[in-house]
């Protein structure tokens, strides 16, 4: 296959590292990012922009613009389709603006390869397990289920299980596989499924290989500290090196599949690399849960720090429980098994995080914004 290969949001945290890993192995990498405020702060200074400036085709544009996209698909055999706005909670207010970016990039960038001449071979498009919603659970008298939404009511009195949908007790938590229900909890994972469903319905029609990877939880060394909306890691860490006091929602107990920066760009160069013909999803994390409050206890003792944290019940419409990915596909058809777990991983992004200025990233506005609008209890 062609080495020719576009990148949108090729300047963030996955698409800048996976730039690299493309430009060591012989790919002629393009770059298509409007350079987010949110994510990169000032662009010019931005690390993770300058890790690939002057390495790779930059073009600073925007998946909403067909022009843009135009000027992108020249020459180009393959298409890696990272541009979106993330963030389960904001996705909850800020809903046309995700649905815009995220669904009308998307149908963009299908429209063209449908409508207008190009030499693309090849689609992976960046889904994520938010598109599951609650994951997959059994219970002890209907086997395995998929919960729907908690109840606000039951949270409010610091109940926060999920339940059978069937007899409403308590289930436990499984493994997610790709066979699972698809019943997103929140507008970005409504998003992330339309992404998905789009780009394999079009890419299968026109005979373009697509392929969509449900990322599990993404960080290590370069995510952003600065943005409040997503990344847990870099949201306690800047509280803890602000000795700022850590509350923790819902009953501490929620837990989330964090899978390494490393890993994800290895995953998703294999799909790249996979030679045939191809119209599939696959799971990529680690297969292994970890709580909000070992993730905290881990990032206390990585930072040396005494601070304190609190289990206050509070919690945000649109976020699930727990979600953790069986890896039996990606491993059995892309070979894909991942080499860092979460206490190595921990401790090489707080190394990191030690080397970085501490930033004041806006957290405490955001929780601000969700409580204006109903969705912080």
């Amino acid at each position: 296959m062609s080495k020719n290969i576009l990148i949108t949001g090729g300047a963030g945290f996955i698409g800048s590292n996976l730039s690299l890993k493309l430009i060591n192995n012989g790919y002629n990498v393009t770059v298509l990012d409007n350079l987010s405020e949110q994510i990169h702060g000032n662009a010019l200074e931005s690390p993770l922009y300058k890790s690939i400036k002057d390495k790779v085709n930059f073009i600073k544009g925007d998946v909403r613009s067909k022009d843009d996209w135009r000027i992108a698909l020249k020459g180009q055999d393959i298409v890696v389709h990272y541009a979106a706005e993330t963030g389960t909670g904001q996705s909850m207010y800020e809903i046309s603006k995700y649905i815009d970016v995220n669904v009308g990039g998307t149908a963009n960038l299908l429209d063209i390869l449908t409508n207008e001449s190009h030499q693309v071979k090849k689609i992976i498009v960046a889904s994520s397990r938010a598109l599951y919603g609650e994951g997959r659970y059994d219970c002890s008298k209907h086997g395995i289920v998929y919960p729907n939404a908690r109840e606000v009511n039951d949270m409010k009195m610091g109940d926060f299980n999920c339940k059978c949908p069937v007899c409403h007790s308590n289930v436990t938590l499984v493994a997610t596989d790709e066979n699972s229900k698809i019943h997103p909890s929140s507008i970005y994972g409504i998003t992330k499924q339309n992404q998905e469903q789009m780009v394999l319905n079009i890419g299968k029609a026109l005979g373009i290989s697509s392929i969509a990877l449900r990322y599990q939880n993404v960080y290590g060394p370069g995510q952003s500290l600065s943005n409040p909306y997503t990344g847990i890691l870099s949201i306690f860490s800047n509280l803890i090196r602000n000795n700022e006091p850590i509350n923790i929602f819902e009953d501490g107990k929620e837990s989330r599949d964090f899978v390494y920066i490393d890993d994800v760009v290895e995953a998703t160069f294999q799909a790249i690399e996979f030679d045939q013909k191809i119209y599939d999803v696959f799971n990529v994390g680690t297969g292994i849960p970890t709580s909000v409050t070992e993730v905290v206890s881990l990032l206390i003792s990585a930072y040396k720090s005494n601070i304190d944290y609190k289990i206050t019940g509070n919690f945000r419409i649109g976020d699930i429980a727990h979600n953790y990915a069986d890896n039996t596909k990606i491993e059995k058809t892309l070979g894909f098994k991942p080499k860092v777990y979460f206490k190595q991983g921990i401790k090489l992004f707080a190394d990191w995080v030690n080397q970085q200025d501490i930033v004041f990233n806006g957290y405490k506005k955001s929780i601000e914004e969700m409580k204006e609008k109903g969705l912080f209890k």
